[in-house]
């Protein structure tokens, strides 16, 4: 896990900082344009106006200090230098890393460059509203593939097998943003129902409610967003559970079970399950956080849910690198320990699996 944490996060910090347009230059054409704008308002924007003189050409010193980024110029230099030093950016691009590495190890992600608040306190704020989503999901998706696998694996080459696996193939194939954007036409009052809240996970007045209503509310408001995510869901999960089965149900185990008078659901129940699981428990942290991911970076926008996904993408456009790099380094985290759980859950489901007794 530690190796893995520290090359996605190394690999990614080098990748930002070769890309243009950081938080330096944001903030400079920020600054750029609201000088532009207040000159504008002066001398007016039609030609009646006075005409500002125009500057004397800068010194070799200035043009240096001006040139470094694409947003300063026509700022004083001692501007550029003081907002470079503020975001950090006067260090070497070592030290940045090594500084970051450091931080990162006690969980300090610093603050947020354009928010005023610590990236923490951000993750910490948004991450419920993301992880609920994917549990919901990934719960939902579990629920309904595990059984609709077993049961395709039994009845494997009739027509329910051919009919569930075109459905599958058809919900597969509709993206999950596609399908949020329909929802929210039909049902969302876009231009037809009105059923379901636009946005948000919770109503306004939601701490007026009483209990049962506070989880009628929720459940009201995270429908569409939960349900525009399970939609391409369940063909990876039912057909990896229903291939499962049938390679355990052609076992010689489960033939010399069916010598013995044993019933076929004894056997599905007794002896298939716990080996066929295996594959479907190994796959259980990959679809977690992919239903995370998908829906952190696609679903939460679309319904302006304020979570990481939402999070991530607006210090993206803004070029906030410490709370890109939190998030990404929190999801990487999650992702590592939700594998190691699934690794520990192999010697529940099968007590045959010894990891500490394995040679290489």
């Amino acid at each position: 896990m530690i190796p893995t944490l520290w090359a996605i996060v190394t690999i990614n910090f080098f990748i930002v900082q070769i890309a243009p347009g950081g938080p330096v230059d944001q903030a400079l054409s920020d600054l750029s344009g609201r000088k532009s704008g207040m000159m504008e308002r002066i001398t007016g924007s039609g030609g009646g106006g006075e005409v500002a003189p125009q500057q004397a050409p800068a010194s070799g010193s200035e043009k240096q200090a001006t040139s470094q980024y694409r947003g300063a110029r026509g700022l004083d230099p001692q501007v550029v230098a003081e907002i470079t030093k503020r975001f950090g950016f006067d260090k070497p691009l070592l030290v940045r890393y090594w500084d970051m590495l450091k931080r990162y190890l006690a969980f300090d992600f610093g603050d947020s460059l354009f928010r005023g608040r610590s990236v923490v306190g951000l993750i910490i704020e948004r991450m419920p509203v993301s992880i609920s989503l994917g549990f919901w999901s990934t719960l939902i998706i579990y629920l309904v593939s595990i059984p609709l696998g077993i049961r395709k694996a039994v009845k494997n080459g009739t027509r329910f097998d051919v009919w569930t696996s075109t459905t599958m193939v058809i919900g597969s194939a509709i993206p999950s943003f596609l399908f949020a954007i329909l929802m929210i036409i039909f049902l969302a009052g876009g231009s037809y129902l009105k059923w379901f809240p636009l946005r948000g996970l919770v109503s306004n007045d939601w701490a007026s409610f009483s209990l049962v209503g506070k989880v009628l509310d929720y459940f009201w408001h995270i429908a569409l967003p939960t349900a525009a995510m399970v939609i391409g869901g369940f063909a990876g999960l039912t057909m990896l559970t229903k291939n499962s089965f049938l390679d355990e149900i052609h076992k010689q185990y489960v033939m010399t079970a069916r010598a013995k008078g044993l019933t076929e659901k004894r056997i599905l129940r007794r002896h298939v399950f716990r080996n066929a699981m295996l594959l479907v428990i190994s796959g259980f942290p990959a679809a977690f956080i992919g239903i995370l991911f998908t829906g952190a970076a696609l679903i939460e926008p679309i319904f302006s849910l304020e979570g990481l996904g939402l999070l991530g993408l607006e210090s993206t456009l803004q070029r906030d690198y410490p709370v890109m790099f939190g998030t990404l380094y929190m999801f990487t985290l999650l992702g590592l320990v939700l594998t190691l759980i699934s690794d520990l859950t192999y010697t529940i489901v099968d007590p045959r699996i010894d990891f500490e007794t394995r040679r290489t």
